[in-house]
């Protein structure tokens, strides 16, 4: 018989499919509560990435990065000059003529005056001189020597800067002549890719002949490319970083410090900035500091500081469309640390959960909140503001017949021919039961008759249509009143939507203009800073609102901290002036009439103690039969919750 055997252990397979969701609840509740204080959603979503989720677990923020990043640029801008590779070619020349003058001294002979002249009269230019010594037939072994560090230094700094690991290996004759291989066939590779050919098979071949100069071991001809033009452009840069005169001086010494590489050396410089012509191939720094640093610390810090320029630029995300995924990982970890890749990683996945849990979608102009998220903001702000309204409270509002779309009262009544009501089942049977007991004990099974039947009255709701028009001009933001404001609408909109969703919610904002806003574009909404408070622009759309609701009844809030200073003229445009003209007053007055003619409940909420409002809304109060509220901003949401319940309670059907 066989038997299955099993065997039990960690899992190894890929996220632990048992592991509980990814719990971002906390972060979306961070970008609500910067809402509700009266901040930007776009900022606050910004601020989530860029400051980092609240938290002993949320790690560090995107701003935190870059500011490491920029402090790494710094102090790789004071690393020391630049041209330290001219200055210590200088130095070793110096040395080299000055040991070779002292071994001629101790000579007696024609050739020994004459070498001392040719010594005397070398030129001024470092690379000149280099040169003309180059058939100079030397004295001393020690000068010598000297001198031939000027170009194998250099040689090797060049060729270990553009290649790893291949500094001292040109001092091998028949690995220099390898390497002369080497760039022969990498050019002809990458003159091959940059016509758009199939390079898979060539790139393989020429890592099996040549792979031993790469030991980043690049999988593909683009990463062989990003690895070798990232290099080059830094040693480019190097050359724009220097004055004419020393770029002229490095160039001469470089060339004759390669000999025959010179020309393939230059060859691939001129491919890599083809295939890489993003790369900042030409834009000098000012590297300053205490010590001279060769070719190869040069270049390798102006390489870091090109990275650091890349890397600060994606952390900035300030393109349009940035995401997370547009930073480089392996780049933050090889400036940063681990750490600072970690904390990349977490915000990744903060991001990609975000999306992937339906909290929030991204659009042309970036990521915003989902229905789903709006619909927890708008909870958590009635909760806040209006902390005492409790499930059992569901604010339906009541009308006292027996309704047929309702909550059951607990009363109940008899059935009448046309009623639509449940039947109440334990009051027809005892009434049954009743009925033939009477006189006697009731026989089983118990008839039924028509008398005997009640039915349940419920409590019926009656709909209204609702008009919030509130102030979007700039002065409610500047004087504090933009965060209550949207907390306001924000919970009358979702008590509408959970408790009376019957009722037909429309949310005006004005300035200069008045538009409706659903959900998603209040919360997104910005202070308008074009001057203008167009309550009559409002009041007409919230009229259009209520009319399209004919068997609601009609209710509108007005959230307001200055009187109206424009109006709609007959061809459409606003007029302005302030203060408030005769012609902006009457407008507006006009359309509370309209309002009032209509039967629509109008109470205002007065912001500010501005004595011109004061007077206005006091006018509009008495003229509607409406009323006026002052309650400072931090209350004002539970007063226009408070006001819209207690409205439509007392307009009953």
């Amino acid at each position: 018989m066989r038997h299955n055997r099993f065997r039990y252990g960690a899992w190894r397979g890929g996220p632990d499919p048992l592991a509980p969701p990814y719990d971002v609840r906390a972060a979306v509740d961070q970008v609500g509560a910067e809402v509700l204080d009266g901040g930007s959603l776009r900022d606050a979503l910004r601020n989530l990435l860029r400051s980092g989720p609240q938290g002993p677990d949320g790690g560090r923020g995107l701003d935190d990065l870059l500011a490491r990043a920029r402090r790494l640029r710094r102090e790789a801008m004071r690393r020391g000059d630049l041209d330290g590779a001219v200055t210590r070619a200088q130095q070793l020349l110096d040395q080299a003529v000055a040991t070779e003058r002292d071994a001629l001294t101790a000579i007696d002979s024609d050739d020994a005056r004459f070498a001392e002249a040719q010594l005397a009269n070398l030129p001024r230019s470092t690379s000149r001189a280099v040169s003309e010594l180059s058939e100079y037939q030397w004295t001393s072994p020690e000068a010598k020597a000297l001198y031939d560090q000027i170009l194998d230094q250099l040689r090797d700094e060049v060729v270990g800067q553009r290649f790893q690991g291949m500094k001292e290996a040109l001092q091998d004759p028949a690995m220099a002549a390898r390497m002369r291989d080497m760039l022969q066939d990498l050019n002809e590779l990458l003159a091959k890719h940059a016509r758009g050919e199939n390079t898979d098979d060539a790139f393989a071949q020429f890592m099996a002949q040549h792979g031993d100069f790469f030991p980043e071991r690049p999988g593909s001809v683009d990463e062989l490319v990003d690895a070798l033009a990232r290099r080059a452009a830094a040693g480019e840069r190097l050359m724009r970083s220097l004055s004419p005169q020393q770029r002229a001086e490095l160039q001469s010494l470089m060339e004759q410090s390669l000999g025959s590489l010179a020309g393939e050396m230059a060859a691939l410089t001129d491919n890599l900035r083809a295939l890489r012509p993003d790369l900042n191939w030409g834009r000098g720094e000012r590297v300053r500091g205490d010590r001279d640093l060769g070719y190869g610390e040069a270049a390798g810090a102006l390489e870091e500081i090109g990275d650091l320029d890349d890397l600060i630029d994606q952390l900035g995300q300030e393109h349009p469309g940035a995401t997370l995924d547009d930073v480089d990982v392996e780049s933050v970890e090889r400036q940063l640390g681990r750490s600072a890749a970690d904390d990349l990683r977490r915000l990744r996945e903060l991001e990609q959960q975000l999306r992937r849990q339906g909290w929030v979608t991204r659009g042309a102009d970036g990521l915003t909140l989902s229905p789903k998220a709006l619909r927890r903001l708008g909870g958590t702000a009635l909760r806040t503001v209006f902390a005492d309204l409790t499930a059992g409270r569901r604010g339906q509002h009541d009308l006292r017949d027996a309704g047929a779309a309702g909550e059951l009262t607990g009363a109940s009544r008899r059935w009448q021919y046309g009623d639509e009501q449940p039947i109440d089942v334990v009051r027809t049977i005892g009434n049954a039961v009743r009925r033939q007991a009477t006189g006697g004990t009731a026989v089983l099974p118990i008839g039924l008759d028509v008398e005997d039947f009640e039915i349940a009255e419920t409590e019926r709701r009656v709909s209204a249509a609702v008009a919030l028009c509130v102030d979007l001009s700039f002065s409610m933001m500047a004087d504090g009143r933009w965060g209550p404001m949207k907390q306001a609408a924000l919970a009358l909109s979702h008590l509408v939507a959970t408790r009376f969703p019957q009722d037909a919610l429309q949310i005006i904002g004005f300035g200069r203009y008045a538009t409706k806003l659903s959900v998603e574009e209040l919360a997104a909404v910005e202070p308008d800073y074009v001057q203008g408070t167009n309550l009559q622009h409002a009041l007409m759309l919230a009229g259009r609102h209520l009319r399209r609701h004919p068997g609601s009844d009609p209710v509108v809030l007005v959230v307001t901290d200055g009187e109206p200073t424009a109006h709609l003229l007959e061809d459409g445009t606003s007029y302005f002036r302030w203060p408030s003209t005769r012609e902006t007053v009457t407008a507006t007055v006009h359309e509370v009439d309209q309002l009032t003619r209509y039967g629509a409940v109008l109470n205002l909420f007065m912001l500010g103690e501005d004595p011109g409002l004061r007077r206005f809304v006091d006018a509009v109060a008495r003229r509607s039969g409406g009323r006026v509220f002052t309650p400072d901003a931090d209350d004002l949401g539970r007063y226009v919750v408070s006001d819209y319940i207690r409205a439509r309670r007392g307009r009953r059907g």
